[in-house]
């Protein structure tokens, strides 16, 4: 299955479309130079299939991109991060 990941216009979230069709999101805010990541949200016909996975991946190697580093207030996201180490750099120390 293709997820595909994008930056809405805003900046204030990502979408993830399958075929076309908007399937999930993760909005984020920024604050204090750090992108702060406040809640993912899957289609439950399409959860546990990567969706969410897709996600926060491509928001995460954004941030690399840009150099920034990543709050997950999102519990869903800082799960993902615990379970992929090689995203912890990005981890904001508080």
């Amino acid at each position: 299955m293709q997820v595909d990941v994008r930056l809405l216009p805003g900046g204030g979230s990502y979408a993830a479309e399958v075929g076309g069709e908007r399937v999930g999101r993760l909005d984020l805010s920024r604050r204090d130079g750090a992108i702060v990541y406040t809640h993912t949200e899957v289609d439950p016909r399409f959860e546990g299939r990567g969706v969410g996975g897709a996600l926060v991946r491509v928001a995460l190697d954004d941030a690399r991109a840009e150099g920034a580093k990543v709050v997950p207030l999102c519990s869903f996201v800082g799960a993902w991060i615990r379970k992929h180490p090689e995203y912890a750099d990005l981890v904001k120390n508080t």
